[in-house]
């Protein structure tokens, strides 16, 4: 049953990312932008299909110019929708977002101004701060992201404190390890499940860890869904099979998708999802969050709490926020 569908709608950055592949940008120059009526024509599909929710990832999902019209598009046509940002471009797209995203998420990686663009390695720590202001003001509830590593996981602390008195949701986001870069080392995963534990604004998904814990997927037991649940669209209009971190296969988009998932090449491609080589070990955050969206093992029950915790609060403050903003408007 597909859920999901991460649509990469460019593979271009304006930040320069020490944990992201994206942030090589020789590596991706020149590369196209998802083509609006491409978008038009595979949401439409995808909805029949029965995806609920669409991620517009990239790169840096607003260097598209009609990102806006995407968003727009999706949530007309009832798909949940996300996005996460570094926010250098936020300001200029908030008004033409505004309402067209559930889930509106800005990168932090560090309380410290001089880390946080020294990771990010170009200036956007105050832009964060900026692109959320603007975001409460238009009526918005974003979330503060944290992709937590082996050197910033004691930071946790200072930026829930940061989130806390913004009122803000922070969502701790572990690195997970791929091309190359290195996975959370036991003492991080200790110290952020420890500090994380009952704390109502901190959304902490215990499964990632427990699946960390446990040295990832097992490929005799595979727990990856990565094609049964998800769907990877490129920017160059094709499915990327089995995902986009380990994708060995681009599918062009050629006829209806429908048609594509019924392929014989599709049916191969969900046998082997997470029975691959390269499937051993795996720990990728996109595809675990769905494949543990309903709960048939442990690691699926171990995330129930946390989605619950994160749900109820998200639904509490924006009513809080809604009712601020509207008595704020009467005066």
């Amino acid at each position: 049953m597909l859920l999901l569908c991460n649509y990469y709608v460019t593979y271009r950055c304006n930040a320069f990312c020490e944990f992201c592949h994206f942030g090589v940008h020789e590596n991706f120059a020149g590369t196209p932008y998802a083509k609006l009526e491409d978008f038009k024509s595979n949401v439409s599909q995808l909805k029949e299909l029965g995806v609920r929710f669409i991620d517009l990832t990239g790169g840096e999902p607003l260097l598209h110019q009609e990102i806006h019209l995407m968003a727009e598009f999706a949530h007309e046509h009832g798909l949940q929708t996300s996005i996460t940002t570094n926010a250098l471009l936020y300001p200029k797209f908030a008004k033409k977002l505004a309402g067209k995203i559930n889930l509106l998420h800005f990168s932090l990686d560090s309380p410290d101004e001089e880390e946080h663009n020294k990771i990010r390695k170009v200036n956007c720590y105050n832009h964060v701060f900026k692109s959320i202001e603007i975001a409460k003001s238009l009526g918005e509830f974003p979330d503060i992201l944290f992709t937590v590593t082996n050197e910033t996981y004691k930071k946790l602390p200072r930026l829930h404190e940061i989130a806390s008195k913004l009122d803000l949701v922070l969502i701790v986001n572990p690195v997970f390890s791929y091309f190359g870069n290195p996975g959370l080392s036991d003492e991080a995963m200790d110290f952020i499940q420890e500090y994380s534990e009952g704390k109502l604004d901190i959304y902490m998904n215990d499964a990632y860890l427990k699946l960390r814990r446990n040295g990832g997927n097992d490929v005799s037991k595979p727990l990856c869904k990565a094609v049964s649940r998800v769907i990877v669209i490129s920017p160059y209009n094709e499915i990327i099979l089995p995902c986009y971190h380990f994708g060995n296969e681009r599918v062009p988009i050629d006829k209806p998708i429908k048609e594509i998932r019924e392929s014989e090449k599709l049916k191969y491609y969900k046998k082997m999802e997470g029975r691959f080589d390269f499937c051993q070990g795996c720990t990728v955050n996109c595809y675990f969050e769905p494949s543990f969206a309903f709960p048939t093992n442990s690691y699926a029950i171990a995330s129930l709490p946390s989605k619950f915790k994160y749900g109820y609060n998200k639904l509490v403050r924006q009513k809080i926020h809604k009712k601020m903003l509207t008595n704020s408007e009467l005066r």
